[in-house]
């Protein structure tokens, strides 16, 4: 099998987990449930950075002379460490990589995804998704809507989140985040009836997220590839 087929299977297998896991991944309970409270947003911060093309981005670092070029790198992951290893040869691939700047836009990206997947948003959510892991959203939200039922979520905010994993195939870079966030999410059938989650408790989500773009395009954008959830 070459190289392009086996890339190729990775996003549809991807894909096939997406459709598959959607439903529980939103809302997915830990034990931790809290009561509801007034939820804060940055949703409409996040629809301007869409409007404006900027989704998860990468803050460009000015050249200086004498500039440790890893020391981005190193502040963010122990010099030594497999992540630090591993961070050092995606800034060596692309040297405007910076992690904080990196997890600020994955934050962001995080919440226009899970909120326009909840409100069947497929304009925001194609600029956002590989082609592959589109056509999986694209599918669940289409058996959504066959069935007659809707979804509501309200976004309470991300409680941490951190760079697990990084890699460079060929000139992609491929980097794992794990978020941990809370959200009231619930699906309704055609009757108001709640048919999966809970409208009323807010739930926190344990979410290991990977995101990747093209190091050799003008391109400061990423993209979301694949989606799994930790309990």
């Amino acid at each position: 099998m070459g190289s392009n087929d086996f890339i190729t299977l990775f996003f549809l297998v991807a894909a096939v987990l997406i459709f598959i896991q959607l439903r529980s991944v939103l809302g997915r309970r830990t034990g931790n449930e809290k009561p509801p409270f007034d939820p804060y947003s940055a949703r409409e911060d996040a629809k301007t950075a869409a409007d404006d093309g900027k989704v998860v981005t990468l803050q460009r670092r000015a050249d200086q002379d004498g500039e440790d070029p890893f020391a981005a790198i190193d502040a963010y992951a122990p010099a030594g460490s497999d992540l630090n290893e591993q961070l050092r040869k995606v800034a060596g691939a692309d040297p405007s990589f910076d992690p904080k700047e990196f997890i600020n836009g994955a934050r962001m990206a995080y919440e226009m995804i899970v909120m326009a997947f909840a409100d069947g948003d497929r304009k925001t959510l194609k600029g956002l998704l590989s082609k592959e892991v589109f056509e999986g959203f694209d599918a669940a939200i289409t058996e959504r809507e066959n069935a007659g039922e809707t979804m509501k979520s309200t976004f309470i905010g991300v409680d941490k989140s951190d760079i697990v994993q990084a890699s460079v195939k060929e000139t992609e870079v491929q980097i794992t985040v794990r978020i941990l966030s809370q959200l009231i999410s619930a699906t309704f059938d055609k009757d108001g009836k709640t048919v999966d989650g809970d409208a009323e408790n807010v739930a926190e989500v344990n979410d290991l997220w990977t995101f990747a773009r093209d190091s050799r395009s003008r391109d400061p954008n990423w993209k979301l590839i694949a989606t799994e959830s930790e309990q």
